[in-house]
């Protein structure tokens, strides 16, 4: 929801302008954009840690979680509606490390309102099912991982982040 915040990356690079980054925040993994780059002191603190730009698995991997945001976006309506909930849904965002998504309202959040949205996150959670995901994060399963072109070991095929094995494109 457009929050800004202060980010030491974890290899001390300094990212230019615009650029597209992966970042350790206190909610878990998100994608930022960098806005101008920080010098690298222990003077202010810092919001987390910036990881790396956003790659092409990293690429693939955002493609799958805006489908499952559409989809959350669609159901709430809809559960919304049939449960005759006057709130106003705004937003539906979920985070790139497939561990939590976040529903914005308009207005106060009732009751009813949060064990709705309770019961979708738990429902969207367990549909993403990203295996081992913080280790392939940091690791990949292989040079290409998440493509057609990936050149893994047998080991690893399989077990990446994407349910359907490295040598399957999403």
């Amino acid at each position: 929801m457009g929050v800004v915040g202060r980010f030491q990356a974890a290899d001390f690079r300094v990212y230019p302008r615009d650029s597209k980054v992966i970042c350790r925040t206190q909610r878990g993994l998100e994608v930022g954009t960098v806005l101008c780059p920080i010098e690298a002191n222990g003077d202010h603190p810092t919001d987390g840690t910036l990881l790396r730009h956003v790659g092409s698995e990293d690429q693939l991997i955002l493609e799958r979680l805006e489908k499952f945001r559409d989809r959350a976006f669609q159901a709430c309506c809809d559960k919304l509606a049939e449960r005759r909930i006057q709130s106003l849904l705004v937003d539906v965002e979920h985070l790139f490390d497939g561990q939590s998504v976040y529903f914005y309202f308009l207005g106060e959040v009732s009751p009813q309102l949060e064990a709705l949205t309770d019961e979708l996150a738990s429902t969207y959670d367990r549909k993403v099912r990203f295996k081992k995901f913080a280790e392939t994060l940091a690791q990949g399963c292989g040079p290409d991982c998440g493509t057609g072109d990936a050149k893994c070991s047998s080991d690893s095929c399989g077990s990446c982040a994407l349910a359907e094995g490295c040598g399957a494109k999403i």
